[in-house]
């Protein structure tokens, strides 16, 4: 009888208020956005921010990881002629231009 007393008791514990959990599904994700997603928007925004200031003769490396220097821009077609070598141009898309690591540091270092 004691045991059923006891079984009784702890159910109703257990069926109490669901808003302990969902404070804790809010927290949860309120600290996954500041640590994740609020970041990486930041990043994409200063990554826009450098696409859109580009210029002839400015230092940049591709998505794919090909070091050059900007020729042409052509705003019509979104792309962007980039010298890798000495007379030798490709053409990329102005998406997966970014701004060269050492140029970055540069930048950084004079703010």
């Amino acid at each position: 009888m004691n045991t059923a007393i006891l079984l009784s008791a702890q159910q109703a514990q257990q069926q109490g208020s669901a808003w302990p959990m969902i404070l804790m599904m809010v927290a949860i994700f309120v600290i996954m956005w500041l640590f994740m997603i609020r970041p990486q928007q930041k990043k994409q925004k200063e990554i826009r921010k450098f696409q859109n200031a580009l210029k002839e003769g400015d230092r940049v490396v591709t998505g794919g990881g090909v070091y050059g220097t900007v020729k042409r821009i052509d705003l019509t077609k979104n792309t962007i002629d980039i010298e890798i070598a000495r007379g030798v141009n490709i053409t990329v898309d102005k998406g997966y231009v970014f701004q060269s690591p050492a140029d970055g540091a540069q930048a950084a270092a004079n703010k």
